[in-house]
């Protein structure tokens, strides 16, 4: 699902590929929750739509599949790094990390370790508890920087690989982005700077207005984006004013289709109070278990759909529709689908405190400590529909798998991942401060809350969570697409290889997958130098065909197919 990426190809060759279809913008579009079954189903029945004509010019993946940990950190990593925590480092918003300190130690004096929090709760607050769009740096957690000093660690620096943002900037183009909290200021990269124009308005208050309550206050949020993205396609800046021209690369973050697949019930507590038409009070997800969405879903999906539409048109309007690579993807799913399935028996750690030997088995009250630890180097488990465990002591990582998987039962687990086989897919515990030390992917259906407002959730490993649909399109993008080129993209495709392939500077779209799965990039027949993010290699390139593996392990490999022209 990678589209935009920060490695580059280069050849002899390339000089002749420019032609007058080269690709001078790139819009990426980002809706939350957007499954496969979400987009066949409303391109289906929408065949007009904005999303139906973006479909019919472009190239759809229908078989893609997000990062395994499906927070919206890894998941926007992925697409704006290529990467996943294996290299930036980031499992969750709300996470944790080994060398860190609690945001009132100011001097990072004692044992290092806390939780890492870069959600919501880190907003400069006014007195009537609306954020005013920027972080408070006192709420960040203190960390120890390169020369030795205690400093506030944000966002942007907690991110160890540089973004699509950083390259293209320091290639001369303007890039800008607009997200759901000030903690986007992620996307800036390790310098801090990779996006100009960086436009975050928060769409959930502690303490004050959620927007997320009602998919009619979600879609009025995204909104203040979308009008962020006309005005930049305009060549101003997010809030209207004069700006140095479109942007080389830009997009946003829907919420609407996230939040009204999530809602239990639209609007419970009456906060929104622009929504009280026929959707107040009614349930949002799905009315069935082939995807069929309620009306509140519906809503998210239909205004997200018009303001697609304006974009196209605004893109038009400017002369450039034809230039622009239109991404639309999802950098998460969301399960379950079938209501019947949702299960809620409470937080991982008080069900583990609950069981019989729960207070006294020594893993059990490892894992309860890390639970209950507020503040400190005493671990930490974030649980949504997945568990991630940080230990304060990972010498028993072994012992509470194993006790996790005696339990699974009564735990509702479907599978535990610790030692060699969480190896496998991350980076080791003991050598990174930030990768947890044992991963719970719970049965299908079961989220760890006593939440009576959510009826699904994002996170884990599951089908739900994992499967997106994301289309790359341009305007002459299609005609240019050999049959069996198309066919290729119905194939499987994850967006976990590491950056490979800079698309503003070089106009080059690369798509990276598992072995036996096809992609392809804008290239040519000639001899090129793939650089893996720094592990050189040469690969001849034939007319058609041009196939190269990269293994980590035998569990960790992937397969680069090139040989077809985007542009």
């Amino acid at each position: 699902m990678l589209i935009l990426c920060s490695c580059s190809f280069s050849s002899a060759a390339s000089a002749k590929d420019k032609d007058k279809n080269d690709i001078k913008h790139g819009l990426l579009i980002n809706v939350d929750g957007l499954h496969a079954l979400d987009l066949a189903g409303f391109v289906d029945s929408h065949p007009n739509s904005a999303l139906a004509e973006l479909s019919r010019h472009g190239i759809t993946y229908s078989n893609t599949r997000t990062p395994a940990n499906t927070d919206s950190f890894p998941g926007l990593l992925a697409l704006v790094t290529g990467g996943s925590p294996i290299s930036h480092g980031l499992f969750y918003d709300v996470s944790y990390d080994r060398t860190i300190f609690d945001p009132t130690n100011t001097t990072c004096a004692g044992s290092p370790g806390n939780m890492m929090v870069f959600d919501e709760s880190i907003d400069l607050y006014n007195s009537s508890h609306v954020s005013l769009d920027v972080i408070d740096p006192s709420k960040l957690p203190p960390h120890l920087d390169a020369h030795g000093n205690c400093v506030p660690l944000y966002p942007h620096s907690a991110l160890r690989t540089n973004t699509i943002f950083e390259v293209v900037k320091a290639a001369g183009g303007h890039t800008a982005w607009a997200d759901k909290h000030p903690a986007y200021d992620l996307v800036n990269g390790p310098s801090g700077t990779g996006v100009d124009d960086l436009y975050t308005p928060e769409i959930t208050n502690v303490g004050g207005f959620d927007a997320t309550a009602s998919v009619v206050c979600t879609v009025e949020n995204d909104q203040k984006k979308v009008k962020a993205i006309l005005n930049e396609i305009h060549g101003l800046r997010h809030d209207g004013t004069p700006g140095p021209g479109v942007p080389a690369i830009f997009g946003m973050n829907f919420q609407a289709v996230s939040v009204g697949q999530k809602l239990a019930k639209d609007n419970a507590d009456g906060s929104c109070t622009d929504d009280v038409g026929e959707l107040n009070g009614q349930p949002g997800g799905y009315t069935d278990g082939a995807g069929t969405p309620t009306d509140v879903l519906a809503y998210g999906l239909q205004k997200t759909d018009e303001a697609l539409g304006k974009m196209i048109q605004a893109l038009k309007d400017q002369g450039i529709y034809q230039s622009t690579l239109f991404i639309v993807t999802a950098k998460h799913g969301q399960s379950p689908i079938n209501s019947v399935k949702v299960d809620k028996p409470g937080h991982f750690g008080d069900l583990v405190a609950g069981l019989p030997d729960g207070g006294t088995h020594p893993a059990a009250i490892a894992i309860v400590s890390a639970a209950n630890c507020a503040t400190g180097s005493c671990g930490f488990v974030a649980d949504d529909d997945v568990a991630l465990i940080w230990l304060q002591d990972q010498s028993m990582s072994h012992q509470v798998a194993g006790y996790l998987n005696t339990n699974a039962n009564a735990l509702f687990i479907d599978e535990v991942m610790a030692g060699t086989e969480l190896k496998l897919r991350f980076n080791n515990p003991l050598s990174d401060s930030r990768t947890p030390d044992v991963i719970v992917q719970p049965v299908y259906g079961m989220i760890y809350t006593t939440s009576t407002k959510k009826n699904a959730e994002h996170g884990g490993f599951s089908f739900g969570d994992t499967t997106t649909h994301p289309i790359n399109a341009s305007a002459r993008s299609n005609s240019s697409l050999s049959g069996a080129f198309q066919e290729s993209f119905q194939r499987s495709v994850r967006n976990e290889q590491p950056t490979c392939g800079n698309f503003v500077a070089t106009q080059t779209a690369v798509q990276s997958s598992n072995v036996g799965d096809t992609v392809a990039g804008d290239v040519g027949p000639g001899s090129y130098f793939f650089d893996s993010c720094g592990v050189g290699r040469s690969v001849q390139f034939r007319i058609g065909e041009a196939r190269y593996p990269i293994c980590r392990s035998h569990r960790h490999c992937r397969l680069l197919d090139f040989g077809a022209h985007l542009g």
